[in-house]
C-alpha cells in the first residue's frame, strides 16, 4: 500500500466516524423537561458556543431572522411568579388546596433550569420574505441550539405555550419582531430515563422518482 493510498484510507475513516458521531447525536436529541433538571450551570464559554452554533443555522437571503434572550437567576423566579399569575384563575374544578399546589408547582418550575431562552423571530423590513421562511429559520437555529446541548448532555426543550410566547413578548420587541417562546436548557441526572419513542420508518415518509 503505498502512503497516497494508506493517507486516503485514513481520511474515509475519520469521515465516516464524524458521519457516525452525527448521526448519533440527532437521533439521541429528545426533550428533557424542567421537572427533572439538577441544579447546575452552563459556563458561559459552552453556553456561547452553543448560541453561536444557533446562528449558522439556515436561513433564505441571510436574513438571519433571529435573536436570543438569556435569562438566568432572578429571571427564573420571574418566570415562575409570572405563570403562577398567569394560570391562576385556570382550575375551578380543583379545590382551594389543590389550585394552590398546582400554583407553586408552575412557581418553582422553571428554578432548576441553567437558564431560559426567549426565541423571537425577527423579520426582515428591506428584504420581503415570507413568514414561513422566516420561522423555518428560527426552527433551525432552535434546531442547532439543540444538538449541540445533546452533544454536551445538556436537557432542553422548546416550550411554544401561550404564556412563553407572553412572557417573551414583554421585553420590548420591535414592530418586526415576534416572540416564539421560550428554550428551557439544564442538565439531568446521568441515570435518568430519557424517552426512547419510535419513528416511522424511512420507506413510509420517503417516496423515490427516477
Amino acid at each position: 500500500m503505498n502512503i497516497s493510498t494508506k493517507h486516503n484510507k485514513i481520511k474515509l475513516s475519520i469521515h465516516a466516524h464524524r458521519q457516525k458521531k452525527i448521526s448519533k447525536i440527532i437521533r439521541a436529541r429528545r426533550s428533557v423537561y424542567a421537572g427533572d433538571f439538577i441544579k447546575k450551570e452552563i459556563p458561559d464559554k459552552l453556553l456561547d458556543e452553543i448560541l453561536t452554533n444557533a446562528l449558522w443555522a439556515p436561513n433564505h437571503k441571510m436574513t438571519e431572522p433571529w435573536r436570543f434572550l438569556v435569562l438566568k437567576d432572578s429571571y427564573l423566579e420571574h418566570y415562575g411568579i409570572f405563570m403562577a399569575d398567569y394560570f391562576k384563575d385556570s382550575y375551578p374544578e380543583l379545590s382551594a388546596e389543590a389550585r394552590d399546589e398546582k400554583l407553586d408547582y408552575l412557581r418553582n418550575y422553571p428554578l432548576n433550569a441553567a437558564c431560559l431562552i426567549g426565541i423571537i423571530m425577527v423579520r426582515n423590513t428591506k428584504i420581503n420574505l415570507p413568514e414561513w421562511e422566516e420561522i423555518a429559520a428560527v426552527s433551525s437555529a432552535v434546531q442547532n441550539i439543540a444538538l449541540t446541548c445533546t452533544a454536551y448532555n445538556i436537557g432542553n426543550y422548546w416550550s411554544t405555550k401561550q404564556v412563553a410566547i407572553d412572557y417573551v413578548s414583554q421585553f420590548g420587541l420591535a414592530e418586526n419582531e415576534k416572540s416564539l417562546g421560550l428554550l428551557y436548557l439544564g442538565y439531568y441526572p446521568s441515570d435518568l430515563k430519557i424517552s426512547k419513542k419510535k419513528r416511522t420508518p424511512l420507506s413510509k415518509k420517503v417516496s423515490y422518482f427516477k
